[in-house]
């Protein structure tokens, strides 16, 4: 493990799953930014069935910070009923360089 690793605490990954209103209102420009922002790593992308999904991966307590954010705040016009995170797992590296919007 690299000192910065250990300095920031452990690396994790999790997958999540946006429910509510979160297409048509910039959830996913919003979600990039706040990863930028935080400094987790990852991608976003809308679904054939409405909701927004993606991976976020980054020392322990920014992707929590991210999770706080996919769950309670989202973009301003959104409206978020639940988030499901699964496959949440500690990592040795990071498997992107920075964070994206899929199609």
């Amino acid at each position: 493990m690299s000192a910065l690793t250990k300095a920031s605490g452990a690396l994790k990954s999790v997958d999540y799953e946006v429910f509510g209103r979160v297409q048509g209102v910039c959830f996913r420009m919003y979600t990039e930014e706040e990863a930028r922002k935080l400094g987790v790593v990852g991608w976003v992308k809308n679904t054939s069935q409405g909701t927004v999904t993606g991976q976020v991966q980054g020392p322990e307590d920014k992707v929590n910070a991210m999770k706080s954010w996919l769950t309670k705040v989202g973009s301003p016009s959104s409206r978020i009923d639940r988030t499901n995170f699964s496959n949440e797992k500690e990592i040795s590296k990071l498997d992107f360089s920075g964070f994206s919007t899929r199609y």
